[in-house]
């Protein structure tokens, strides 16, 4: 069977997000997160490919812009004011 590549497309603010999260679970113990160490390699992987398609990461504003995206992309609470 051939190993076929499989696209995910998410949008900026998802992709953001994904990464913010992934960077912070990769400076935690893996092992005690991640119980399958063959799932490394896919999250190094999908890490590695946002870190190049998201040039925010580097810029001096970053967590401004990561607030943002994450503004953008919380449910709305019917029972809470929105923002």
């Amino acid at each position: 069977m051939e190993d076929l590549e499989i696209t995910i497309k998410l949008t900026r603010d998802e992709a953001t997000i994904l990464s913010d999260w992934l960077e912070r679970l990769q400076m935690t113990d893996l092992i005690s997160t991640v119980d399958d160490p063959t799932a490394w390699a896919p999250i190094h992987r999908i890490a590695g490919q946002l870190d190049k398609m998201l040039p925010d990461l580097f810029f001096p504003d970053y967590d401004v812009r990561l607030e943002e995206a994450r503004r953008r992309l919380r449910p709305i609470d019917d029972d809470s004011p929105e923002c």
